[in-house]
């Protein structure tokens, strides 16, 4: 892997700083307010199904989610929900959107030592002002040629970055806590991958990683670790 690669990318969101704890609590908090109305594992099923339907329009991130929950909110009342618990739905939303960034252990550590000799990059989706929000809170700006927000994480989304870094496959490695959207996409494209696995994961990213294995896949311990590879 170290004669071929000439970028390496990282995933944002619970790879370079805590971000999906963050929904869970918003979650909680959510069911607590609609409890009048159904238990909280109905209501559960209830947002992730609205969540579904909802991304090929919205996309990933707080704001899509705020949506959806205010659509959750509406079915599962059966539009009963009074405006006040609107406003605290959209008051939730607000709090994710403020919360301090904090960063993973060993983020900082790790771009330092490989920006003096790779070209880093930025691969997330999401919210774009959201994203750059959270960049900016981080201060890791400095060690990344190149940030990319994109609107899935599909084959098709690597290749776009791929001709814009104006690289071959082989001369990628995408770092990240998702099989389905920073590993999976990127090995079948021709890339290279290590998988950081982070304790709370969206249901929609889960992949059973058991006994997977790629010539060109390596899963880490910790963010760190990548350092013993490139």
């Amino acid at each position: 892997m170290k004669n071929t690669i000439k970028y390496i990318a990282f995933d944002a969101d619970d790879t370079l700083w805590v971000n999906e704890p963050y929904f869970r609590q918003t979650e909680m908090k959510f069911f607590e307010l609609l409890k009048e109305f159904l238990p909280a594992e109905e209501i559960n099923n209830q947002l992730y199904k609205t969540e579904m339907d909802n991304l090929a329009d919205y996309g990933f991130g707080i704001k899509s989610f705020v949506l959806s929950l205010i659509e959750t909110a509406i079915a599962v009342s059966n539009k009963k929900i009074n405006i006040q618990s609107i406003s605290e739905i959209i008051k939730l939303g607000k709090e994710m959107i403020n919360m301090p960034l904090e960063l993973l252990s060993g983020v900082e550590e790790v771009l330092k030592e490989l920006s003096t000799r790779y070209k880093l990059v930025v691969a997330t989706k999401g919210d774009l002002l959201d994203q750059e929000r959270k960049l900016n809170k981080s201060h890791l700006s400095e060690y990344f040629h190149h940030i990319e927000v994109m609107s899935d994480k599909q084959e098709a989304n690597y290749l776009n970055l791929i001709k814009h870094l104006d690289i071959q496959p082989n001369e990628l490695l995408m770092i990240g806590n998702s099989m389905k959207s920073d590993i999976l996409p990127v090995l079948a494209i021709g890339g290279f991958a290590a998988f950081v696995p982070f304790h709370t994961t969206w249901i929609h990213e889960v992949v059973d990683d058991t006994d997977f294995k790629h010539n060109c896949y390596y899963k880490l311990e910790s963010i760190k670790d990548i350092l013993a590879f490139v």
